[in-house]
């Protein structure tokens, strides 16, 4: 009877996940008179391709998808080096003023992220930074909360007999962390990598405020010029919103496998 439950449970959550996509797709395949009739439409419509070619004619949409990848693929490479670089310091090593450091990092978190927006902005400025994709990839390269989160790992999840014995081999730092903490911490590395993928692919209002050039813009910016002044098309926005989640579908589905799968080896191991 528990098993019934369980899965009844589980089965309803999937489905109130999942009906949020279902009708980001149905709106994207009607138009936008479709959208506001009442009763709201809950089936496909005819307009989907037509919808999508208005996306394409309206903006740069490969350009933009071209610059938020490599905006998100290097951003997300450089958090899992420097936040798993600093979390296994956190976490394995003691050093003078670790607690306070670490603490200051914490303190982070109580920021808003938007009162940076204009310190930010203008050391961008300093830098000639402002319009370039750099001014994106080089501030979020180490987060607090990445290093948070791969600290907490690492010290449950990282014996220090290994790191004993890698010092009597003779390793060095990087080498022990090379050698013996990523491949420990790839279950966490794979969470953090999916976080940090998304959340870079999604952010609008960094890239709003430092990327001045409309012709050098990421995905989510070149989607909030769909709406027109006067006329919105929600349709169209919608067609756009779709194509754009594609991919960060694959990258979650390749990730949390990948997270599944490190996080049972370890499970089989243990």
């Amino acid at each position: 009877m528990n098993r019934v439950l369980t899965s009844l449970a589980l089965a309803i959550g999937a489905l109130i996940t999942i009906f949020p996509y279902y009708q980001l797709a149905v709106m994207a395949s009607n138009t936008t008179a479709d959208i506001y009739s009442s009763p709201p439409t809950f089936w496909f419509g005819g307009h989907l391709f037509e919808n999508i070619g208005e996306v394409f004619a309206k903006v740069d949409f490969f350009g933009s998808v071209l610059n938020t990848l490599i905006v998100a693929v290097a951003t997300t490479l450089l958090v899992l080096f420097f936040d798993s670089l600093a979390a296994f310091t956190f976490a394995k090593y003691d050093f003078p003023g670790s607690n306070v450091l670490f603490g200051l990092l914490l303190a982070t978190f109580v920021v808003p992220t938007q009162l940076a927006a204009i310190p930010q902005f203008n050391l961008m400025a300093a830098l000639g930074w402002v319009g370039d994709l750099k001014a994106l990839i080089i501030p979020a390269a180490a987060n607090a909360f990445g290093i948070f989160w791969m600290r907490q790992y690492a010290r449950g999840a990282i014996p220090d007999e290994l790191l004993e014995a890698a010092r009597a081999d003779g390793a060095g730092f990087f080498r022990t962390y090379w050698s013996i903490g990523l491949p420990v911490l790839r279950p966490a590395l794979a969470f953090l990598g999916i976080f940090t993928f998304i959340n870079a692919w999604n952010d609008y209002l960094w890239p709003l405020v430092v990327l001045i050039d409309s012709n050098n813009v990421t995905l989510q910016v070149a989607l909030s010029q769909l709406n027109g002044l006067y006329l919105k098309n929600y349709a169209v926005v919608m067609a756009g919103t779709l194509v754009a989640i594609v991919p960060l579908v694959i990258v979650f589905l390749f990730g949390a496998r990948h997270f599944i799968r490190n996080i049972a080896a370890g499970a089989l191991k243990g």
